[in-house]
């Protein structure tokens, strides 16, 4: 599953990661959120190409040619840099305490942690937050919209794809001008390093009888989670059963059942001689 953006490719880590815990996300079935799905399958399928020909096979090479130590400070570097769009999200979303929480991991683990590079935060038992604008403007009750299969990024909502961009202003890396091909190099190491982490999940994802559906429903059913902090309210989720559930109540009540067996006489006795 390629994706070739920062955020995008955060995205597809939890993404993969709720898959394989067994989350309930359903494959092959109509889904209104997918209005786009024909259109939306052409990309899926681009992005499929592009990842068994390009992505996978690089994430694989950097996997064998690179010690576990070095592709966890990789980790960390990266996901340190996502502090500042959470910080900025959380205070937008009225989360001050989690804003506080996230701003002293990213205090400590730049410091202490070299950059980034180390993890003390969570050694110390810093909870750890991720809040981005595509959950900030759910909170502000603006609806997702259409899903999107973005080619060469991944899977995305209306909402979510034009937020990538403000988070990304959030990014120390925009920050400081540390030359094109520094920015560059820094993009191309974070998918490679997040691809390789993706590495022991295709074998979930190859079991899936329709790929495309189980990530779309998936995708969709986390960032609702997401926006509501784990408690979306019932109305808003969607589960293809319950619509196969309530057609096939419909059509249990307006198909005639079998015709009532006629009611028997109880026998006449003999009537008995007289004495």
């Amino acid at each position: 599953m390629p994706a070739f953006d920062l955020s995008g490719a955060k995205r597809s880590l939890m993404l993969c990661a709720a898959i394989a815990l067994g989350g309930c996300a359903t494959t092959g079935d109509r889904n209104p959120a997918d209005p786009l799905e024909r259109t939306n399958r052409q990309a899926f399928a681009f992005n499929e190409a592009a990842d068994r020909g390009v992505l996978k096979p690089t994430a694989k090479g950097y996997k064998a040619a690179t010690p576990n130590w070095f592709r966890t400070g990789v980790g960390n570097f990266f996901e340190n840099l996502s502090s500042p769009a959470t910080i900025v999200n959380s205070l937008l979303q009225g989360k001050p305490g989690e804003a506080a929480e996230q701003t002293l991991r990213f205090v400590v683990n730049t410091t202490l942690g070299i950059g980034g590079l180390l993890d003390p935060a969570t050694a110390a038992e810093l909870p750890s937050h991720d809040e981005d604008f595509g959950q900030t403007l759910g909170r502000w009750g603006v609806p997702s919209g259409p899903f999107l299969m973005i080619p060469l990024l991944g899977p995305s909502t209306v909402r979510d794809f034009p937020s990538d961009f403000v988070d990304r202003f959030l990014r120390p890396l925009f920050w400081f001008d540390i030359g094109g091909e520094a920015r560059w190099g820094a993009l191309v190491l974070d998918i490679v390093d997040t691809r390789a982490r993706l590495l022991p999940l295709d074998a979930t994802l190859d079991r899936a009888y329709d790929r495309y559906g189980f990530i779309r429903d998936a995708f969709l059913q986390r960032r609702l989670y997401q926006v509501f902090d784990g408690n979306p309210p019932e109305s808003l989720l969607y589960d293809p059963l319950d619509e196969f559930d309530e057609e096939l109540d419909e059509g249990l009540e307006t198909e005639p059942g079998p015709d009532p067996e006629p009611e028997s006489e109880p026998p006449v006795e003999p009537a008995q001689p007289p004495a």
